[in-house]
């Protein structure tokens, strides 16, 4: 093992975090047993002061132990370039605060290593990576005009709308081929922002499950199959999807080749994609989750590989 490192965790609130399923706190609790510094704070305590990047949290230790997971040191002040590691780990929203925080995590990266490399999460979000291999992925559109949608829906009958940058299923909507609500869909999405939407071709293998494969530094480590609830479309585990046990299948493995060199290149190390079928619907760069669940189903420690590609990047750096 390498020597030990001082590891920062940007991350939303750890006192309402779920031990059993947060993979940001299964990476800390590996990163402890590795003989890790730990630090935490949240996005709001992130800051730039006088040309230099800084925030306000405190000393870590975590323990598996529910109503009882973490311990905090006193609130201190620190220049993140005296820090080996930052994770980058709040939840989505994907809007102007969260991309501040990937703008001022640039100023520090590659110095201090900042995973995932946020230039390309702000650059590769979510439902945008995916654009970029257009054979992998069903038919798609990005658009905020009605009548594009229209016609889009038109093509393809059965469709899938949902907030382009949305996330644990959130406002993701199933619009059948006799469905008339899309013009009231979007008026509802165009009174909340002006954003785009994204319209895609619904894949009836989504009722057989909505595959999250996980990979570290572009090379795949295995998947679980989240299957939806009764008489629902989405299978996010944030709205009752549940987590079953699955190998990758040949089309997988084509799949996780064809966008593994780019993954690994642009620094994207923990990386959680959905594949529908044959189809490859998303490529989660922000805050992938998924490792706790395949522990448990394979006895895969994706913790682990993870904490040994970073400080293999680190002791070559």
């Amino acid at each position: 093992m390498s020597k030990p490192l001082r590891v920062a965790f940007q991350m939303d609130p750890i006192e309402n975090i779920d031990i059993d399923g947060d993979s940001s706190f299964r990476i800390a609790e590996e990163a402890q047993a590795r003989g890790h510094e730990l630090f935490y704070y949240t996005p709001d305590k992130l800051f730039f002061d006088e040309g230099v990047v800084k925030a306000c949290g405190w000393p870590l230790k975590v323990r598996r132990e529910r109503g009882n997971h973490f311990s905090l040191g006193d609130e201190t002040e620190i220049s993140l370039l005296d820090w080996d590691v930052v994770w980058l780990r709040q939840d989505p929203p994907f809007d102007m605060g969260y991309i501040t925080t990937t703008h001022l995590l640039d100023m520090v990266h590659p110095q201090t290593m900042v995973v995932n490399d946020p230039f390309w999460v702000r650059n590769y979000p979510e439902k945008n990576l995916v654009l970029a291999f257009p054979d992998l992925t069903p038919p798609t559109m990005i658009a905020r005009d009605l009548d594009l949608l229209r016609s889009f829906k038109e093509r393809h009958k059965d469709i899938i709308l949902k907030p382009l940058y949305g996330n644990g299923g959130a406002g993701v909507f199933r619009l059948r081929p006799d469905d008339s609500n899309l013009a009231s869909l979007h008026e509802m999405f165009c009174s909340i922002n002006n954003e785009p939407l994204i319209a895609q071709k619904f894949l009836p293998d989504v009722s057989n499950g909505d595959k999250r494969i996980i990979l570290v530094d572009g090379e795949p480590v295995g998947a679980i199959n989240r299957v939806p609830a009764p008489g629902e479309t989405r299978s996010n585990m944030h709205v009752g999807g549940r987590p079953e046990k699955i190998s990758l299948s040949a089309r997988d493995q084509e799949i996780c080749a064809a966008i593994g060199p780019l993954l690994r290149e642009k620094g994207q190390i923990f990386v959680g994609i959905d594949v529908i079928g044959d189809y490859l619907t998303e490529i989660n760069l922000t805050s992938p989750t998924g490792i706790q669940e395949l522990e448990r189903f394979d006895d895969t420690n994706v913790a682990v590989l993870i904490w040994q590609a970073i400080e293999a990047r680190k002791a070559s750096a």
